[in-house]
């Protein structure tokens, strides 16, 4: 169970939006395959990690990696990526531009 408050970023609100992502749909932080850790982007991570990203491999899609920042639902990959953009458990809108970064994550 992930703790408020324990997202890691640059000026991380309550609901994981970040200094580089910050739309009320901006709402999804990532547990890194890297080190464990849950940032709330790819630029957060770089910003304070002392290490490069590794991206998770298909064969551990089914590990819950991904948090929804206004109901703090830890979802799997799998789930997240079949989501369509809305938390399977509140039904926030997630930015659906999130997209184009899960190369950044995900073996895609």
């Amino acid at each position: 169970m992930v703790v408020r408050g324990s997202v890691l970023g640059v000026k991380v609100d309550g609901e994981t939006r970040c200094a580089h992502y910050h739309s009320p749909r901006d709402v999804v932080a990532i547990r890194m395959k890297c080190c464990g850790r849950i940032y709330a982007c790819k630029d957060c991570h770089d910003a304070l990690a002392d290490h490069t990203i590794a991206r998770w491999p298909r064969a551990e899609w089914n590990e819950r990696a991904v948090l929804c920042g206004v109901c703090w639902t830890e979802m799997s990959i799998c789930d997240y990526l079949a989501s369509a953009d809305t938390c399977p458990a509140c039904s926030v809108a997630f930015n659906p531009g999130c997209r184009a970064h899960h190369g950044f994550y995900f073996e895609i």
